[in-house]
């Protein structure tokens, strides 16, 4: 089999020897042009006066555009229709782009889109989130809640109260090959566009609707990215979309990247939040009843934010059964960069939520914080796949639905005065109403805790403690359960194109795209399973709309669940041709003709794959298919907040240990232990590669990653040299990795998981046990913000020694 073998990626020598290309690697025509643009240098107020004489007149410019100079509104967005290429008179956030100018360099036209003459009429700027939520400026009407069983009940009879509140930074992407495209016009109003985009059919959308063409007459081609992470699905739009439109009116190739500084002032970031809640719990520290209040930044446009905030309420129960609970999220519209997706979709920052709950009660209870989570867990895997009855379910309703006096309809687990009984027969639903049928963290968890000796080194960390003043230390565990599939249903489904030539060699084209995850490598080796032929002899080709059409983009871990599961459809129609017709001949059943180590064998005869190929041609079998897959068993309502949006969750769990000095708050990693359940991976060296990755920049997220803007709204924190991402020495200096062994109970691709997005949680353990180790300093529950930063541990530190 060539799935299931730890393979390395397909470009991996291109990438350590330099030689992958990207799109600012391909050659350019002669006299392509370049791409700039003019940004405004206040947060909210309209242009009073512009002078681009001096701009016109730079070294080296061609051409000049503002709002009123473009075909069209030139929209970028995603979804909402309101991100205009070009700002036109209103200004919504410091960096937007007011101007373009072409000319011929990269260099002179950075340089000339600097010699603009704005001024402005400025209005105070909505920047925070006590801002927004002050003059309710927001993107719907009131909050979206989703409550399940009594939860005000659960609380108010609980034996213990607790509430609490943390404000959750935002994270740049910082993919190391910035924002990139190039458009080449072609015969009839034709454009080829490349970009470095995890969604090209995105890409050939917008560039149409800008150009008033049919989409037939969009190609967009990408070979790879240098890095997405959800900064490139829709953020990518708008270099193509203006390169696009200086090509078709000047005839000429152009090109377009952002320089660094750039690409932090223009695009957007992982959404801030804050997240405040409110639990009732028992002795043993079991949750009766908790209420969110997630408050999501999102900036001047809409963007993605509204899924992005929906699967932060998803996540809010991360591993734990909340059988009374209530979400209430705002979505709030500020005058800063337009967040957008980035790795774990909102996910991280509802996971987060509930994690800090958690060490909460611990903290309280005086309990290890693995009993409380423990005793929090959902139940088992429901043995032989049948899921138990389920709970009546859950209701949505937004703040706009709701009016004094209603009634939201509960679960079935309602609670029963003065006692702590559920009824017997009652399953375990998540807030949204999914039934948790396949949860294994019970037996991830026990084999984790004993690998990394958990236990022995709780009670190590605690003499430490005892022993020594200044370092103190922190052991902290933290599990995570993600759903995979897209919460907008439509978008889980995917194409492919295979071709088998006559020489036997394959040529597999799908819609993913390639981003350093090693999706092309897994797909490919998904095909040369199909035909039983050694991994060279397929031909890996670039993402293309003019190959697969419709395509989605290369996001919520689904990649290879959707790709990889078209690829093999396709694959599998040509393979059952090739069958059939040498079936025939030898005068046998399909079913016996075998592919397998580079042959095929029927009727006692054995040919080379390539020989089989050419028999199958000279007798017109067709060798080309395309084939198609669509995620079953969904069904999701996001404005009743009720269904099945994910078709599987994968799990992990994490073990860190750090040390912290206490007089300046810097700390190292010491130590993680990682067990993560990628089903039957298909490739065991990539995942554990993404899954080592997706660590660091989720402990990234958490400590050293502090995105700052200033009172005017510039982000002052727009540059290496003060955004610090982890390093390769920020890594523990002892790091354990093992996957869970077992198969995905849905019928994925070959019974893998994804592993995209599950990992970055893992980091949160590095947060909590900074926690822990700033909780030995005193009696006080330390309350840590994220960041993480030295500055705020040491504020924490400081508050815990006072006892506040």
């Amino acid at each position: 089999m060539s799935v299931q073998k730890p393979l390395p990626h397909d470009a991996a020598r291109l990438h350590v020897t330099g030689a992958a290309r990207y799109v600012d690697d391909i050659p350019t025509p002669r006299g392509t042009l370049h791409l700039a643009f003019g940004l405004s240098t206040i947060a909210a107020g309209r242009v009073a006066e512009i002078d681009l004489a001096a701009v016109r007149s730079a070294r080296g410019v061609v051409g000049l555009w503002e709002a009123k100079d473009l075909p069209s509104d030139c929209d970028c967005s995603p979804s909402a229709h309101d991100e205009p290429l070009l700002s036109g008179a209103t200004i919504h956030y410091l960096g937007q782009p007011i101007f373009l100018v072409a000319a011929t360099s990269h260099l002179a036209a950075r340089k000339a889109a600097r010699l603009g003459k704005i001024t402005y009429t400025e209005r105070d700027a909505i920047l925070t989130i006590d801002e927004a939520m002050a003059v309710d400026s927001r993107f719907e009407d009131g909050p979206r809640i989703w409550e399940k069983g009594d939860p005000g009940e659960a609380i108010d009879t609980a034996p213990r109260h607790l509430s609490g509140e943390m404000e959750i930074g935002g994270q740049e992407h910082f993919y190391l090959e910035g924002q990139c495209a190039m458009a080449l016009p072609q015969e009839g109003g034709d454009m080829v566009v490349h970009a470095s985009t995890q969604h090209p059919t995105e890409i050939q959308h917008k560039v149409a609707h800008a150009l008033h063409l049919p989409m037939h007459a969009v190609r967009v081609e990408t070979r790879r990215m240098g890095g997405g992470f959800g900064g490139k699905e829709s953020q990518g739009n708008a270099l193509a979309i203006a390169c696009a439109v200086v090509a078709a009116a000047t005839g000429k190739p152009v090109k377009m990247r952002y320089d660094r500084d750039d690409d932090f002032m223009i695009t957007g970031k992982r959404h801030d939040f804050r997240i405040a809640y409110r639990i009732g719990f028992d002795d043993d520290g079991v949750i009766k009843g908790i209420e969110f209040e997630q408050y999501a930044r999102c900036g001047w446009a809409q963007d993605l934010s509204l899924p992005v905030a929906d699967r932060a309420m998803l996540h809010a129960d991360n591993a734990y059964h909340l059988p009374h609970v209530r979400i209430e999220s705002h979505r709030l519209k500020t005058n800063t960069q337009s967040a957008t997706a980035f790795r774990g979709f909102g996910g991280p920052q509802g996971m987060l939520g509930i994690e800090r709950v958690m060490d909460h009660i611990a903290h309280e209870l005086g309990m290890d914080p693995v009993a409380v989570r423990r005793a929090n867990f959902y139940a088992a895997e429901v043995e032989g796949g049948q899921p138990p009855a389920p709970e009546a379910p859950p209701r949505g309703i937004s703040e706009t639905e709701k009016t004094e006096g209603d009634i939201v309809s509960r679960g079935s687990e309602e609670l029963v005065e003065g006692t702590d009984a559920k009824p017997a027969a009652a399953s375990q639903t998540t807030p949204y109403g999914q039934v948790v049928e396949d949860f294994i963290l019970h037996e991830m968890t026990e084999r984790l805790l004993t690998e990394a000796e958990y236990e022995t080194r709780r009670e190590a960390v605690a003499a430490w403690n005892d022993e020594n003043p200044v370092i103190k230390k922190g052991l902290a565990f933290s599990p995570v359960k993600f759903g995979i599939s897209f919460t907008l249903t439509h978008l889980n489904q995917a194409g492919a194109l295979v071709h088998v030539y006559q020489d036997g060699s394959i040529h597999m084209n799908h819609g993913g795209t390639e981003m350093g995850q090693g999706l092309f490598q897994k797909v490919a080796q998904v095909a040369a399973d199909r035909f039983g032929v050694p991994l060279e002899m397929v031909k890996i080709t670039a993402t293309d709309t003019g190959k697969v059409p419709n395509t989605s983009a290369t996001a919520a871990s689904s990649g290879s669940d959707l790709n990889g599961m078209a690829v093999k459809a396709a694959c599998d129609t040509i393979r059952d041709r090739m069958a059939e017709h040498l079936a025939e001949l030898h005068q046998c059943a399909a079913a016996d003709v075998q592919f397998a180590d580079g042959n095929v064998t029927v009727g006692g005869e054995t040919y080379s794959f390539a020989e089989a190929a050419q028999i199958a041609y000279q007798a017109r079998v067709s060798l080309s298919a395309t084939g198609f897959y669509k995620t079953p068993k969904l069904s999701w309502d996001r404005i009743k907040g009720q269904g099945r949006p994910f078709y599987y969750f994968a799990y992990g769990a994490a073990v860190s240990e750090v040390a912290v000095d206490t007089l300046t708050g810097e700390y190292r990693v010491l130590r993680t232990d990682i067990l993560h359940d990628a089903g039957s991976s298909l490739n065991p060296a990539i995942d554990i590669g993404q899954i080592e990755g997706g660590f660091v920049q989720g402990a990234g997220w958490l400590t050293t990653e502090e995105l700052v803007w200033d009172d005017t709204g510039r982000l002052r924190t727009h540059a290496p040299s003060t955004y610090k991402i982890p390093a390769c020495s920020d890594r523990p200096d002892v790091f354990n990795l093992a996957l869970w062994d077992g198969r995905n109970r849905e019928d994925t691709i070959y019974r893998s998981k994804a592993v995209g997005e599950p990992p970055f949680m893992l980091g949160i353990s590095v947060f909590l046990a900074l926690s822990d180790a700033i909780a030995a300093c005193g009696d006080s529950y330390p309350a840590l913000d994220a960041p993480a930063t030295p500055e705020r541990l040491l504020a924490a530190i400081e508050r815990v020694r006072d006892g506040i």
